[in-house]
Formats: structure tokens, sequence, C-alpha cells
């Protein structure tokens, strides 16, 4: 699974100095600078390189400073990262691609380095703001079949386990989750219960969210 990359190549972009986390915006791993602003590193993986994976590339490179590719490399040495013009292609996009090894080792087989500018303000401004709220990193990069653990999802789950040992006023979760009251009200994921107002319980699915997620539940209400 594309899953099995995700820490091999989080642990290479913070040797490099970023801050990682994966699932980001749609992106399967985004990285950030403690730079002013910051300088946004994405990565997209695949369990092997084909062209997919360029095109998912080229579309990231509107909201990144640096865009990377990573796969598995080919045992035999028949994979596209052999293949001179793949190379090629992506040494001309900027975008560049890391090799990973069966033991996890990762390679630069081409360095990221953009040829033109690239600009997508609110598109990474999103990126960012999604990243800088995420409390942890609860998403392995290139998961697919399992509902992401936004910053929104993160905040639902926090006021759930507030509300796990009876109800409560709004006011009393804000202190810790600013934005309580849009979520209670929202009430998006049918968690919660309005019981009077400005006062709110947990419903059966906000309990049966808090044991699919217990880990998640205690980091985002801390």
């Amino acid at each position: 699974m594309e899953t099995s990359l995700y820490l091999p190549v989080k642990g290479f972009l913070e040797k490099a100095g970023y801050v990682v986390k994966g699932e980001v915006g749609g992106c399967d791993l985004v990285g950030l600078s403690d730079d002013d602003p910051p300088v946004v590193v994405v990565c997209e993986l695949k369990l092997s390189f084909n062209l997919e994976l360029i095109l998912q590339a080229v579309d990231r490179a509107a909201i990144s400073d640096e865009v990377w590719i990573a796969a598995r490399i080919s045992a035999k040495g028949k994979g596209r990262e052999a293949d001179k013009r793949y190379r090629d292609l992506c040494r001309r996009l900027g975008i560049g691609m890391l090799g990973i090894s069966d033991a996890g080792d990762v390679s630069i087989i081409v360095g990221s380095v953009s040829p033109m500018p690239r600009t997508n303000p609110k598109r990474r401004s999103r990126l960012m703001r999604e990243h800088q709220k995420r409390r942890g990193d609860p998403a392995l990069g290139g998961s697919t079949r399992t509902p992401l653990m936004t910053a929104y999802r993160q905040q639902a789950l926090g006021c759930a386990a507030a509300l796990a040992s009876g109800p409560l006023r709004v006011r009393e979760i804000r202190s810790s989750i600013p934005e309580a009251g849009k979520i209670l009200l929202s009430n998006f994921y049918g968690w919660f219960e309005r019981l009077d107002r400005g006062v709110y319980s947990l419903t059966d699915a906000g309990r049966e969210a808090l044991q699919r997620w217990p880990q998640l539940e205690i980091q985002s209400a801390e």
C-alpha cells in the first residue's frame, strides 16, 4: 500500500527541516518550514512511478514551492525511474523524484527545482491553514479507504470528548475549542443533540466516534 511509503518519506523531509503531515488538502504529504512565510513542500506517493503521478505533481505545483513524487524502486531495475525520458520530463517540470527501497531507504533520483513561478495564492493559503490547524499527524499519507482526519473532524472529536461525561453549555467547551459553537450548531456528523439554547449532549453516533478514534479524540481535546 502507498501508506507504507509514508513514514520513510516523512522522515526524509523532516531531516531536511520540515514539519510534515499526511493527507492535507488532498496531498499525500505536506511539509512546512519554520521560515516566515513558510516554504511549502508537497509529495505524492505511488507504489510505482507512472504518468498519473506526474499529473498529480503538476497540479500540486501551483500550491507549493517544491513538489516531489515518490515511489518504490523496482527490484529488477525496470521501473520508470530507469527511463531517462521519464526523469527528463520530471526535470523539465521541476518535479523531484524520490526512490524508496524495500528497506525503506530514500534516495533522490531527480532534484526539485521550480523552472517557473508557481502561484495560486488561495489554494496555497487553504493548504497552509489546514496543515497548521491540524493537531499532530493523525493521517497516513496515501490513505484512500478511511475517513480523512481533517482539522475540523479533530475539533468535532474534541467537542464530543468534552460532552462524553454529560451535557454542557457551549461556553464551557469554547475555552479549549474556540470554534465549538459553529461545530455544535452545524452538527455535520450527527454527533450532537441540542437540549436547550446553548446546551448540547452527545448522541449514540458521537459515542461511536469516540470509540473509533479514541487516541485522536484525546489528542484533539488537549
